[in-house]
């Protein structure tokens, strides 16, 4: 073909050639000739993607809460991403990724982001540091977004801002680190994470339990004054689809880069979305024959947590989220949201079929193996028995670590003047909006309080002026 006169500015891919410190100095070089613009621009969508879920289960959240405490769980979320945000650029990412970190944690050389440029990342060469540290950024923060969920009703902001914090430094990173780093114990040992069985669901989940313990039960709890439904099945709705968008990005993204491996996550996380929201749907109708709106978005979000096997894994998952409900009743732990149910064992259910049905054919579909296929994942379907052994000692020390290492932080931080975890009791009677944010997520909250009582001679209202207002015949009777 002829000279068309035109300047194309084509700039030919180069290999790596791993001389140059922090990928190469961009005032004489020019920094991107390492890698695919596809990779560069899915996996920006796919962070956005990410980040998209953060507000989505405050969403989820605070539709599954009283109106009273509704906007504390969006807030809680919020600033999760913020908190979160800040300590992943500190020394989050340092302490999880670093090149040179050992077995359990990373160290401090990429401390305040130093560094991070145009050199492959350590989880990948497709994609250079810097972007792979903003995109496993969003998922710490909607990791601890997860686990926060748990103060809901009758935790005080101020310890959940600390706690998101150290929580963390402490927890997460560590295990984000043994999990994702190919120098931590979990990844020499040949345990599979495609997309945070362990650090994201299995620790959140195990996190939110502990969290609910050392909480201690909301006021009321097993009464008629705690008897309610979640007061806006539209937000729980809102905060599912807001889920089940941005897990395309999730685990579409965790292949980091644009290939047949991450369409095929994009696949089966939408399959698998959709069968564990039919599950879950069909065994509350077996029930209350009822087709529950709010039971079908829980096991949408059952059937997201897991990435491949999307018919198995929605049905299992699904499934055994439903019945993990009915756990808290039978261990004594008000956790008001079912978070241990839906990502703790969801995690662990992941985790187990992984090893199951890991297929090298799909590990191998963004070619990273072709050069050393001895190193190809597979499970029981390819006759690697082994490999359920691993996934049961990564799920077992993930949800230890966290569960352990929470109520060991809760404990300390409820001995330190400020930072008790627990609203007072009129404070929880108020409505932690109103106590805490003195804000509402409804403009009737502040005057409409929920029925405490079947009495006729109790105030049928949380304050006795509003019950004066509403019956003044009570009133009289009361007085």
């Amino acid at each position: 073909m002829g000279d068309t006169g035109h300047d194309t500015n084509y700039i030919p891919l180069v290999p790596w050639n791993g001389s140059e410190p922090f990928g190469g100095d961009s005032v004489s070089q020019n920094l991107n000739i390492w890698y695919e613009s596809g990779n560069y621009a899915w996996v920006i969508v796919a962070t956005a993607l990410v980040l998209l879920m953060i507000p989505g289960v405050g969403f989820f959240y605070s539709g599954l809460a009283r109106r009273k405490s509704a906007l504390s769980l969006i807030w809680l979320s919020m600033m999760a991403t913020a908190v979160v945000s800040f300590q992943w650029f500190f020394w989050g990412y340092s302490l999880a990724f670093s090149h040179t970190g050992g077995r359990f944690i990373g160290n401090l050389d990429n401390l305040g982001f130093r560094g991070l440029l145009g050199h492959p990342s350590v989880a990948s060469d497709k994609v250079p540091d810097l972007l792979f540290a903003v995109y496993q950024g969003m998922f710490s923060a909607i990791t601890v977004a997860l686990a926060i969920g748990a103060a809901a009703e009758r935790g005080r902001m101020l310890p959940c801002v600390v706690f998101m914090f150290v929580w963390a430094t402490l927890i997460y990173d560590p295990i984000a680190c043994w999990t994702w780093n190919p120098s931590g114990w979990s990844y020499e040992m040949g345990g599979l994470d495609f997309a945070g069985g362990t650090p994201v669901h299995i620790s959140s989940g195990s996190a939110a339990l502990a969290y609910s313990l050392m909480l201690g039960k909301r006021r009321g709890h097993g009464t008629h004054e705690l008897n309610y439904r979640p007061h806006n099945v539209t937000h729980i709705v809102l905060g599912t689809v807001f889920l089940w968008v941005g897990w395309f990005g999730f685990n579409g993204g965790s292949a980091l880069g644009a290939n047949l491996r991450a369409v095929m996550a994009c696949v089966v996380t939408n399959l698998a979305a959709s069968v564990g929201g039919i599950t879950w749907c069909l065994l509350d109708y077996r029930l209350e024959q009822k087709w529950s709106t709010v039971g079908f978005c829980s096991g949408v979000i059952a059937g997201l947590v897991p990435p491949w096997a999307a018919i198995v894994y929605g049905v299992v998952g699904g499934a055994a989220c439903n019945y993990a409900t009915k756990l808290k009743f039978v261990i004594g732990v008000d956790d008001a949201l079912d978070i241990f149910a839906e990502h703790g064992v969801g995690g662990i259910v992941g985790n187990i079929l992984t090893a199951f049905l890991t297929a090298d054919y799909i590990a191998n579909l963004d070619g990273s193996y072709l050069d050393d296929p001895s190193k190809m994942p597979r499970g029981w379907v390819n006759g690697n028995y082994k490999q359920l052994g691993y996934q049961v000692a990564d799920s077992v020390a993930g949800f230890a670590y966290s569960f352990g290492g929470t109520c060991i932080i809760l404990f300390i931080m409820n001995l330190i003047p400020g930072l008790s975890l627990r609203a007072t009791e009129d404070a929880e009677i108020l409505g932690i909006d109103d106590a805490e944010l003195g804000e509402f997520a409804y403009d009737y909250v502040e005057l409409t309080r929920e029925v405490i009582s079947d009495d006729e001679t109790v105030p049928k209202m949380s304050s006795d002026n509003a019950a004066s207002v509403q019956r003044p015949d009570i009133a009289e009777k009361a007085a």
